[in-house]
């Protein structure tokens, strides 16, 4: 059975909705795109620069101003990247990664007092295993979408 165009609107509206929910719960001391940028060199660092534009749909230059803040905030280092001498890689900080704990923390602990007070043990287990698929259709095609012609 394959799945309805109607079926994927549905899921992408519901995920859409919970993911605008949560980020309202956020701690908000850091702009949206240095969340996202530090999010990413956090889980996926040491990383490149451009490897960081590329899995975030963004223009190399469009970074360079967001990660010079993250730098200077002391949530983020760069060090020579060995495979290119010209290159460089950048690192979160036990600074940077003590800031993504503080942001996320209010969205983890809302997210479980939703889950308590909307979930029995069946939707709890539900969400847990629709978590698991959503990460494995957040990798698919290597974790970022495929840019349209």
């Amino acid at each position: 059975m394959r799945t309805t165009l109607d079926e994927a609107t549905l899921v992408q509206r519901a995920v859409t909705a919970l993911d605008a929910r949560a980020r309202a719960e956020r701690r908000g001391e850091l702009p949206l795109t240095q969340i996202s940028l530090l999010g990413r060199i956090v889980t996926q660092g040491p990383i490149t620069p451009g490897e960081l534009a590329r899995q975030l749909r963004m223009l190399p230059q469009s970074l360079t101003r967001p990660l010079a803040k993250l730098e200077r905030a002391g949530l983020v280092r760069r060090t020579a990247d060995p495979t290119d001498g010209r290159g460089a890689l950048l690192h979160a900080t036990e600074a940077g990664h003590a800031a993504m704990r503080a942001e996320f923390a209010p969205r983890t602990a809302w997210l479980a007092r939703a889950m308590d007070a909307v979930c029995d043990d069946d939707d709890r287990a539900a969400l847990l295993r629709a978590a698991e698929v959503m990460q494995r259709m957040v990798d698919f095609g290597g974790g970022v979408a495929p840019r349209e012609p």
